[in-house]
This record gives C-alpha cells, sequence and structure tokens, in this order.
C-alpha cells in the first residue's frame, strides 16, 4: 500500500488557512444594515412622507409597499442562503413572493386598460423620478448582497444575482416609497415595481461574473 509522504502533507497543508464559516445569520444582519442606512438617506434627503402619520395614505400605499418590502426580504434571504449551498435548501418564499408582487402590476394594466386610463402612466409627471430613486436606493443593498456572495460559492451565480437585483431594488423601492405621498394604483403598480425588474435584470447579467470561484 503506497502512502503519501509526510512531507508532501505537510506542504499541501502550509498554504491553508482557517476559514470563517458563513451564518445566515450575518448576511442578514448585512443586508438589514444596508435597508435602514437606504431607509435613513431617505430620510434625510427627501424626508418621509407625512402622510403616514397622519392617516393620508391610503390603504394601498401600505399594501404596495408593504409588498415590496416582503419581497425584498424574501429574496434577500434566497440569495443569501445561495451562498452557502447545501441539501434541501429551496428557496420557495422568494418565488411565492415573487407571484404576491406580481398582482400589483397586473392588477394595475387590469384597472386602467379597463377603465381606459393607461396614458395615466406614462404622463405621470413623478414616475420618471420615483424610478430613479427606488434604483439608486436600491444600490447599498445590492453591494451588501454581492459582497456577501463573493465570500461564497452560489451553485447558480445567475439565479442568485438574479435575486440580489430584485432584492435591491424591492427594498430600495420600499425605502424611496416611504417619501412618496402618490399612493395611486398607476404610479406605484408601474414606476415603484419598475426598479424591481431593473435589479433582476442587472443581477442576471452582471453578479455572475462578480461572484465566481
Amino acid at each position: 500500500m503506497n502512502r503519501v509522504p509526510q512531507s508532501l502533507i505537510e506542504e499541501l497543508a502550509a498554504d491553508l488557512s482557517p476559514v470563517r464559516p458563513m451564518k445566515p445569520g450575518r448576511g442578514i444582519a448585512l443586508v438589514g444594515a444596508a435597508a435602514l442606512a437606504s431607509v435613513v438617506l431617505v430620510a434625510l434627503i427627501e424626508g418621509l412622507w407625512r402622510g403616514i402619520a397622519t392617516g393620508e395614505a391610503s390603504a394601498l400605499f401600505f399594501i404596495a409597499n408593504g409588498m415590496f418590502g416582503l419581497l425584498g426580504a424574501a429574496t434577500a434571504l434566497a440569495a443569501i442562503r445561495m451562498a452557502s449551498p447545501r441539501v434541501g435548501n429551496h428557496h420557495d418564499g422568494a418565488r411565492w413572493a415573487l407571484a404576491m408582487a406580481a398582482l400589483l402590476p397586473a392588477a394595475a394594466i387590469a384597472v386602467l386598460g379597463l377603465q381606459g386610463g393607461l396614458a395615466e402612466i406614462v404622463h405621470d409627471p413623478y414616475g420618471l423620478g420615483c424610478f430613479l430613486a427606488g434604483a439608486e436606493f436600491g444600490g447599498i443593498t445590492f453591494v451588501a448582497l454581492i459582497a456577501w456572495l463573493r465570500q461564497g460559492a452560489p451553485v447558480s451565480p445567475p439565479l442568485a444575482g438574479t435575486y440580489a437585483g430584485i432584492a435591491a431594488g424591492a427594498l430600495g423601492t420600499f425605502a424611496h416609497g416611504l417619501a412618496c405621498p402618490v399612493d395611486t394604483l398607476a404610479h406605484l403598480g408601474s414606476w415603484h415595481v419598475l426598479p424591481v425588474v431593473l435589479g433582476g435584470v442587472i443581477g442576471r447579467i452582471a453578479v455572475p461574473s462578480l461572484v465566481r470561484w
């Protein structure tokens, strides 16, 4: 029986160094801090909408922004878990959250289409600004998730990148939504959804090359 020389074992082990295990709790804390930083930035730069506390905000405002927050949390958790692949690592929560969030733009298209009000989306004077702001404020979460994924070994970088981008867009539009007083279905179901779509596309395209292992 051939034995591996002790000198060879020592040579192979010489360059090894202990690696800190990736615990999901650290990733959740990192993303939570990034999302909180986004909200703080929105409050400092734009100021939170007072209508939230005074009762001016409609039920749709809370439903839509709540959906964005839940979508961001679910997809961020999926991306965090994908950094440490394991048997039985499912992402059903993220898929259900995506299905839930898709109801908002679907409802906007259906209702406005039946009412002949689709032009309201195109002529929204605040739409482009909300779209850009939601995407920009999501950048903090996007950077945090990329940093986390780079420490791990996701089996499917394109899917991990998609979830990371969706999470960033959803949490960014959630943060900006706290400052936006426009709470119509046409506005929330289109311009506040677009940062999520953009984030998913950018994440799928850009992230795989950044997290290769």
